[in-house]
């Protein structure tokens, strides 16, 4: 029957969307080839070298978290090298170690999504019809990542409905684009056809039967575990004078936000209920111990490495690591082949050594589960550093490859050129903008009181604010701490996201701003209750225009939507025609 394979092709995607100590003296590298033919002994990994080059990594990144590491080979006789460790600090009061818990995110088929799903449906009416699980699974819908559009009180339906509303960036099945979105849809399939949450199915049929005893989708059950790793942001980093900077060091919200006691998938933001988010998009934590007997599973084509028992069928996880999607059409690096995309699995070559891998990111954590089939080589690197943990995790996994594969280390540890200021300028604009798929906000002038500046032709002194504006200009301080700049005109608008509270545009020049979401966050701590989170990256542009009946608006451009490498965002003589989302005055 063709269901139950699709569904198993369907959990598994839903997944992957989810130590032993080194010695003192660093061994001549032999390949895994040779290794494998030999059946020799596998030299260590996690050497003293390879110790201090990690270890040197967080220091020159003023890295406030630390580094959890799985290395897993298989000698040709079968035998297995299972490495893990820790480096760093997994909370303010404890150090990461292999058994240190972290959100995996993202490393958590012909049937069409309309069959299963009738309310389903796209702004594309060819994408809403034909769409197949396959489709979903593989980011081929046309639809970019929208992911600013999730609100703190939605639902799964009510995120399905809105989809509609969203602008696609690309035809239907015509190239590769992430999409939260949709994995968020797709984790609602098997409580459909299996009556059954999508986390309770996965506890019950993989991480069980494969002894996965750490790996879970309740934040409660790795709190109470005493080794959940805390995520780590940076607050009030002057970028200008040293963009790695550590500022003062916050927890990230993410053990506080994402729960509900239940071992369902369910996330709870504050007092919010946001049913199956995280279960869908990526809601798996699990430990370095763990990650390596995840490696093992999966090198070893699904079979559990204890007792050989058959857990995830052969063909369902060929399926979701073969190419379906073109996700890169030209190769980042030189030692970077192009790379294909099945069902949560990327797969490409690294200086010439086929590989499998998706990465994952959430408030706070940036991770990487890797495996190379041939080697038989599987990597996993997790980090707790918000802010650069996704340049770390990158940088130690292709060096912990290049030790085993026996090649000589690139050095990636190049920076990025500190950015300069916006040039200050002279404008104001405030009032209700909506988007149907993203929902209303209603931007503020923000006044200042240490400058006259902020004063324009549109608000001057007879200019009246909103009691809503009233009431956000007085909580700034006690809620945004740091997010206006002084002499920097500044729009600021509450909107109930799930992972922003705020929405800050900051005067460029003319009618264009630089956009940038902000999220308050609690610190628990009475004479600072509050600290604002800053979400920066990409540089995202807001241009306020009339259209052709005069209704007046702003549109959002460079990447706001999340598209694909390689789609171009819309063009047009107007700025609602250029908008990869465009808000309307109301």
């Amino acid at each position: 029957m063709l269901l139950p394979r699709v569904v198993q092709a369907l959990i598994l995607s839903l997944v992957f969307s989810f130590g032993t100590q080194s010695q003192d003296v660093q061994q001549p590298i032999s390949s895994p080839a040779q290794d494998n033919q030999l059946g020799g002994s596998l030299k260590p990994v996690l050497t003293t070298v390879i110790d201090s080059f990690i270890e040197g990594l967080l220091r020159s990144w003023n890295s406030p978290g630390g580094i959890s590491v799985a290395v897993v080979r298989q000698r040709g006789d079968g035998e297995w090298k299972i490495e893990t460790k820790g480096y760093g600090l997994a909370g303010f009061d404890g150090k990461m170690s292999e058994n240190s818990l972290v959100c995996i995110a993202s490393n958590s088929k012909e049937t069409k999504i309309v069959d299963v799903v009738p309310e389903w449906g796209l702004a594309d009416s060819i994408a809403s019809a034909e769409t197949t699980i396959v489709d979903a699974m593989s980011h081929r819908t046309g639809l970019p990542r929208h992911d600013l559009m999730y609100l703190r009180t939605d639902n799964t339906s009510s995120n399905i409905q809105r989809l509609r509303d969203l602008r696609p960036s690309a035809a239907f099945r015509s190239t590769w684009q992430y999409n939260n979105n949709l994995y968020t849809l797709l984790a609602h399939l098997p409580a459909v056809l299996l009556t059954r949450p999508l986390a309770r199915y996965v506890k019950d049929n993989i991480f069980v039967p494969l002894n996965l005893t750490s790996t879970t989708y309740s934040v409660d059950v790795a709190r109470n575990s005493g080794r959940f790793a805390d995520g780590f942001c940076r607050d009030g980093v002057n970028k200008t004078e040293d963009i790695f900077g550590t500022g003062k060091v916050r927890l990230a919200p993410y053990s506080s936000w994402w729960s509900d006691g239940s071992e369902d998938g369910n996330c709870k933001i504050r007092s919010f209920y946001i049913f199956l988010y995280v279960s869908g998009a990526g809601g798996v934590i699990m430990d370095a111990k763990d990650a390596a007997r995840w490696l093992q599973v999966l090198l070893l084509d699904g079979r559990n490495p204890d007792t050989g028992e058959q857990v995830i069928p052969a063909e369902v996880l060929q399926k979701v690591s073969s190419g379906i999607t073109v996700m890169t059409s030209k190769a980042d690096y030189p030692e970077l082949s192009l790379i294909v995309y099945g069902g949560g699995q990327a797969r490409g070559t690294y200086r010439g050594h086929e590989y499998i891998a998706h990465d994952g990111a959430t408030n706070g954590y940036h991770t990487s589960i890797m495996r190379f089939p041939s080697a038989k080589l599987g990597i996993a690197v997790f980090s707790n550093d918000d802010m650069y943990g996704w340049n770390l995790q990158k940088i130690i996994k292709w060096r912990l490859a290049d030790e085993v594969l026996g090649l000589e280390p690139i050095d990636r540890d190049r920076r990025p050129s500190n950015p300069t200021p916006p040039s200050p300028s002279f404008a104001s604009l405030s009032g209700v903008y909506d988007n149907p798929g993203y929902g209303p906000m209603e931007l503020c002038f923000m006044t200042s009181t240490d400058s006259d500046e902020f004063i324009g032709p549109q608000h001057d002194e007879h200019h009246q604010q909103t009691d809503h504006c009233k009431k956000l200009i007085k909580e700034q301080p006690l809620i945004l701490p740091g997010a206006l700049k002084k002499g920097v005109p500044t729009l600021i608008a509450h909107w109930n996201k799930a992972i922003s509270t705020h929405v800050r545009l900051e005067h460029f020049s003319g009618n264009l701003f630089n956009a940038s979401t902000l999220d308050s966050r609690p610190t628990h701590d009475p004479s600072e209750p509050y600290w604002t989170h800053t979400e920066t990256e990409p540089i995202i542009t807001a241009e306020f225009s009339s259209d052709e009946n005069g209704e007046l608006g702003f549109g959002l451009t460079g990447g706001f939507w999340g598209a694909g490498p390689g789609v171009e965002s819309p063009v047009g003589e107007s700025a609602k025609e250029r908008a990869e989302v465009w808000f309307t005055k109301v």
